[in-house]
């Protein structure tokens, strides 16, 4: 970010007559582009609606903010303001457990707080990724800051593997409270306690009774395609590549220009499989939804029990995120989409979920699987999976075996068991 944008970030290059008024109309102005961001994505937050969620004029925003960009950076840096302030208080605590449940504590708080108008929320952090490169590096960087502040919870890391693997529980707790919002609004309030300890139950002693042991099975995205309603090659090739495209940088960054360009098509060739960019979206999210209901079929299938079941569509969903080559649809272009097409995408994501509580009440009938909250699991099971796309570079790092491992041990044996780093030793007959 330049000298000067950060500095308009913060501050306006003009000397406000009154301090005090100036920053009461600023914090409005973010408030209200915050609003309009976790509700419609940054290319909503256009500075004439947030003028009219404040009562103003264009004009008298730009006095506060020039450009658009400058304000959505704003919003995002004082989310992560906030975001730094509450692992900070986590970090707090004596060890890794009583910080982990001091943080979701702190977010599951906010949430209440929100409901009942005392709070904003966060802002979604992950639509940093649609904003010009200078302002989007800077805002990464305090990002990775945050990251690497919760990655701490576990320090000292007793080796690079361990490091590794406290990057994945980083990733996947910081995805827990993100994915926090979509579905915890389905409780009352005076359940949010409740809830609160739930999620800690997963998290602290995981999804695996004593003794199972990890052997997943791989289906391949051939296999799993295979499976699958044949689709149109050329139609296949769009959403494959628009899916990289979105899941990298948002639904700006998915131009229709960019996707012809890479695969040396016409805008014409687009248009005539696709009407328009909602309908790739959508059209996206479809696909993803089916390739997870098919990895998880056929693990229904040939799994012995309902931990073969589970950790087998696991492995191979993670397996898909890590290659990149064609991965699920990130939840975060929800945003994008209109309110219609967004209710579609939620009723897929909650049949998804619902799968996996079937997997997860027989398992625990059966005695293959820890006994857990089956709707507060599912969702933990379904932001997991979803935000693996993220961590490609860090997978691209060792073999994807001992990747998806690691990553899966976040939900199979929770953020405390250092086990997968002995069995990860014995596989390689260290």
């Amino acid at each position: 970010m330049g000298d000067g944008d950060q500095t308009e970030t913060r501050e306006t290059q003009r000397k406000p007559r009154s301090r005090a008024r100036f920053e009461l109309k600023r914090e409005a102005i973010l408030d209200a582009a915050a609003d309009l961001i976790n509700l419609h994505g940054a290319r909503g937050a256009t500075l004439q609606e947030v003028a009219k969620a404040v009562g103003l004029n264009t004009t008298s925003v730009t006095y506060y903010f020039r450009r658009k960009e400058l304000l959505a950076a704003a919003v995002f840096e004082r989310s992560l303001d906030r975001l730094k302030t509450m692992v900070g208080e986590a970090a707090a605590e004596g060890d890794a457990r009583a910080r982990v449940a001091r943080f979701i504590r702190l977010h599951i708080e906010l949430r209440a707080k929100v409901i009942r108008g005392a709070e904003k929320p966060l802002v979604v952090l992950s639509d940093i990724r649609t904003l010009d490169e200078d302002l989007r590096r800077a805002l990464l960087a305090r990002y990775l800051e945050v990251f690497n502040s919760v990655r701490a919870f576990w320090a000292p890391h007793a080796s690079d593997d361990h490091r590794e693997l406290c990057t994945a529980r980083a990733h996947m707790l910081l995805e827990v409270v993100f994915w926090l919002p979509v579905w915890l609004a389905r409780y009352a309030i005076n359940d949010f306690g409740r809830v609160g300890r739930r999620i800690g139950a997963v998290l602290e002693e995981g999804l695996a009774v004593p003794g199972a042991k990890w052997t997943p099975r791989f289906y391949g995205e051939d296999e799993i395609r295979a499976a699958m309603p044949p689709q149109d090659a050329a139609a296949e090739n769009f959403l494959r590549v628009a899916t990289r495209l979105i899941n990298e940088s948002g639904y700006r960054g998915a131009s229709v220009l960019r996707i012809v360009e890479e695969l040396n098509v016409t805008k014409g060739s687009f248009y005539h499989h696709l009407d328009a960019k909602d309908d790739l979206v959508l059209e996206c999210f479809r696909q993803s939804y089916k390739r997870v209901a098919v990895g998880q079929w056929l693990a229904h299938r040939d799994g012995g029990n309902e931990w073969e079941r589970l950790t087998w569509a696991i492995a191979s969903l993670l397996d898909i995120q890590f290659r990149a080559e064609w991965p699920l649809t990130r939840t975060t272009a929800l945003q994008a989409l209109p309110a219609q097409l967004r209710a579609e995408v939620v009723r897929r994501s909650d049949r998804i979920a619902l799968r996996f509580m079937g997997t997860l009440v027989d398992g625990a009938r059966e005695g293959s699987l820890n006994s857990v909250d089956p709707m507060i699991a599912s969702q933990l099971i379904l932001s997991t999976l979803n935000s693996a796309f993220d961590l490609k570079g860090w997978a691209a790092r060792m073999p994807r075996e001992k990747a998806i491992a690691f990553y899966a041990s976040t939900l199979a044996n929770g953020l405390f068991d250092d086990a997968v780093l002995g069995m990860q030793r014995a596989a390689v007959g260290e």
